[in-house]
């Protein structure tokens, strides 16, 4: 298994931790799944390659959650993993996350139900302006309000989904700390966990997002080793919609 002193996501950043030293001074470690879903709906007939591999139907993704309860996997939040790496709090044995990018409908639709159905809790990381523009296919506000106050996480994932490297500290707050900020004021709740728009960032962007007070961000990375040193660069396991139940109990057992 990976070790503090060798394990690191593959971001391409400085070796510096891109964290402040926990409270005690302790570091620590966990290998803790986080699931990256996106479309939870049946691919539409005239579907490109991509969107197939980002939607899970809702079929699929029950048999999933019926897997996660049969193997004994317990739902945590993100916070509770900052909670665990930052101050030790204790997590349960089999641990796991499962987060949702881009705030599409069919999250509440057909994931939210299915979460509820099961006892899970999910993290929706939500991309602001086709909320704003009210456009076809994203959640509206008050279906993301109800979440929230039923138990859901709810994260940023920036305000238009764009490329974040190389850009100015200005663009990423207007980005970054906009997003986190029009969720708050509809669900009165603090975002603390930040999405990279197609997981690309950069130290910059890292160093905002610390600025701000948000707590940690998700990556792409593919893994399940988690470091209180890096909790700006999570490593998540994409489901995709090709993967067969099989595939998806495979991937949970990934131990880097």
């Amino acid at each position: 298994m990976a070790t503090l002193a060798s394990a690191r996501p593959a971001s391409g950043l400085s070796a510096v931790p891109n964290s402040l030293p926990t409270p005690d001074g302790v570091q620590r470690e966990a290998w803790v799944p986080i699931l990256m879903y996106h479309h939870i709906a049946d691919s539409p007939p005239d579907a490109d390659p991509i969107r197939r591999d980002l939607s899970v139907s809702p079929q699929t993704f029950e048999a999933q959650l019926r897997y996660l309860v049969g193997a004994g996997y317990q739902p945590i939040t993100l916070r509770d993993l900052i909670y665990h790496l930052a101050l030790g709090a204790s997590l349960p044995e089999k641990p796991v996350i499962l987060t949702f990018d881009d705030g599409y409908e069919d999250n509440y639709t057909n994931a939210y139900p299915l979460l509820k159905k099961y006892g899970f809790v999910g993290t929706f990381f939500i991309v602001t302006e086709p909320v704003d523009r009210k456009r076809a296919g994203y959640m509206s506000w008050a279906q993301i309000e109800i979440m929230s106050t039923s138990g859901m996480e709810i994260g940023a994932h920036s305000y238009t989904h764009p490329d974040l490297r190389g850009k100015s500290v200005d663009y990423i707050i207007w980005q970054a700390v906009g997003s986190k900020e029009a969720i708050e004021a509809r669900i009165q709740q603090h975002v603390r966990f930040f999405s990279y728009p197609s997981g690309r960032y950069d130290e910059q962007v890292v160093n905002v997002l610390h600025s701000a007070n948000f707590w940690g961000a998700v990556t792409i990375e593919t893994g399940t080793y988690q470091s209180s040193r890096w909790p700006f660069e999570l490593q998540r396991i994409r489901v995709q919609g090709s993967d067969t139940l099989n595939m998806f109990a495979s991937k949970l057992n990934l131990d880097w």
